[in-house]
């Protein structure tokens, strides 16, 4: 079966880089699945997950943000934020959740209101991604 080498890179460093049979990460556009031998392109990314499909098992990263390079051999993911589901801390997750929602019901006028829902994007896209 070929693969493509694929790296998720954060300005934290490597998240991971292994190679997959399979990606599918969430564009603003929709969803794009990318298998060995693709055409280059470039891709903004969306909050969401990211599937990598191996040996007939699928691992999830959850993706806030950035850019996915294609190349036929490799798929580079540039991310704001990336977390294995193993690596992800559920009880903060929680907390940023309850904390984004909180902001939300708010009536103050001081608060930034696209912020605070996009910090719940990425506490729901974080705690889906972990399972919790």
């Amino acid at each position: 079966m070929k693969t493509l080498t694929v790296s998720v890179v954060t300005p934290s460093g490597t998240v991971l880089e292994e190679d997959y049979e399979m990606v599918v990460s969430k564009t603003e556009n929709g969803e794009l699945g990318i298998l060995p031998g693709h055409i280059p392109l470039v891709a903004p990314l969306d909050i969401g997950v990211t599937r990598l499909k191996k040996n007939n098992e699928t691992y999830q990263v959850a993706v806030s943000g950035g850019f996915m390079e294609v190349r036929p051999d490799k798929v580079t993911i540039l991310a704001q934020s990336a977390e294995k589901a193993s690596d992800i801390d559920v009880a903060r997750a929680k907390q940023a959740k309850e904390r984004a929602e909180r902001r939300l019901q708010s009536k103050q006028d001081d608060i930034d209101f696209q912020r605070a829902e996009l910090a719940l994007k990425r506490a729901i896209n974080r705690l889906s991604v972990s399972g919790k």
